[in-house]
């Protein structure tokens, strides 16, 4: 009886082995064959089987000088630089920039592509496998959702650094908001929270995308910012749908101080005496661009040496004229007539006429008379088309829950 349970005991115990077994052996494919590894793919060509040289351009070298260590003719060369030049000029190759050379695994080897990245996106590819021919290739960027919140002590700038943040969200946020915040009046407490995307290239960071959505609370009043596309154009509107522009920009430049601010009696830095003082001066580094707050049409420029020393007027409409002064320069093109538009380049800061260090004095006119800038209430831009209301709402509903929930 013993022996017979035994028996049995053994015979089930094989059975399960080899049940397992054949399920080990077939869990593969249903075929039971195992399938090959997934092949290396790189700018769409497989190289498991080649050899693959990746480097930089160093300074002043050129594409010849690269392809011919790597064995590429002077005639292929040749053919390259004159045949493909609207695919890619190669004398744009910049120092720096990575280059991959794919070539046989063969004991005397031999080059089958030449990669050049343009760009941490774009790429060019030389194929010599047949006859020579050229090829624009994009890589896949990956995009990713990003938080961030914050509050100011000194400038949303160094807020962001100390945060280990793209520094560029900083421009990307007061250009946002450009027409609704002062960046010159930000107060210590003032927070921000925005959501935006990253974008990455082959697993490394390559920059910011659009911000989707943001909030600011300035001067105890909160702003939300929201992307919205409608008529084939992205703008960024209120949770009401109203749209964020303006007519004018809050100031005409970026990330400087106010030095002096309007007044009827300031002392004057040169002069030594007091004087009306109608603008506003933001101290800037030499060579800092200067925006025109609005579309409009310059009604005069020239220099004044006791005075403003070079400037810029521009007339907005009928009612509005704005003044730039003590400019170092003009921007290419600037005259009498010229027209010009909301965020234009129009001169660059200096210190020319009575100025004891680099700045901008600028200066709003409203029916001729000087009003502080600082105070102009700027009418805004359309809102959201009715048409469009409905997916307007829906993304403010996606969004605010989102901004509010960020700690």
């Amino acid at each position: 009886m013993f022996k017979n349970s035994l028996y049995l005991f053994i015979a089930v115990l094989l059975l399960v082995l080899s049940c397992s077994r054949v399920e080990r052996e077939t869990s593969s494919d249903e075929t039971g064959v195992i399938a090959p590894p997934e092949p290396t793919i790189l700018y769409g060509i497989a190289v498991d089987s080649l050899n693959v040289l990746q480097d930089k351009v160093k300074k002043n070298e050129f594409l010849a000088d690269i392809l011919l260590r790597y064995d590429v003719s002077y005639a292929t060369i040749d053919y390259i630089a004159r045949k493909t030049k609207d695919t890619f000029d190669v004398r744009r190759i910049r120092r720096g920039n990575t280059y991959t050379v794919i070539r046989t695994n063969d004991s005397i080897p031999k080059t089958l592509y030449f990669v050049y990245e343009i760009s941490p996106t774009d790429y060019i590819l030389y194929d010599f496998t047949d006859s020579v021919s050229a090829l624009l290739g994009h890589k896949e960027i990956v995009k990713k959702v990003a938080k961030i919140s914050g509050s100011i002590h000194s400038s949303l700038w160094n807020s962001l650094v100390e945060k280990g943040a793209d520094p560029n969200l900083a421009n990307d946020l007061s250009e946002i908001y450009a027409w609704t915040i002062d960046f010159f009046g930000l107060r210590k407490g003032d927070a921000y929270k925005a959501i935006y995307e990253e974008h990455y290239v082959d697993g490394q960071y390559i920059g910011m995308g659009k911000v989707q959505a943001a909030s600011f609370e300035h001067a105890g009043k909160k702003i939300y910012a929201f992307y919205f596309v409608q008529h084939d154009k992205g703008d960024y509107f209120d949770e009401k749908g109203n749209s964020l522009e303006r007519t004018f920009l809050k100031a005409p430049l970026r990330f400087t101080r106010i030095s002096s601010r309007f007044s009827n009696s300031r002392l004057h830095p040169v002069l030594k005496i007091r004087r009306p003082h109608h603008g506003v001066d933001y101290a800037a580094p030499m060579g800092t661009p200067v925006h025109s707050v609005g579309d409009g049409t310059v009604i005069a420029k020239g220099y004044q040496k006791r005075g403003g020393g070079n400037y810029l007027k521009i007339k907005h409409n009928g009612t509005y004229t704005t003044s730039y002064m003590h400019l170092n320069g003009f921007a290419k093109g600037m005259k009498v007539g010229k027209k010009v538009h909301q965020g234009d380049v129009i001169g660059y800061v200096g210190k020319t006429g009575l100025a004891t260090g680099p700045h901008l004095d600028f200066r709003f006119y409203r029916n001729g008379k000087a009003i502080d800038p600082l105070k102009v209430e700027s009418p805004p831009a359309k809102p959201v088309d009715p048409a469009y209301r409905p997916t307007f709402d829906s993304v403010v509903a996606h969004y605010i829950p989102l901004l509010d929930s960020i700690p």
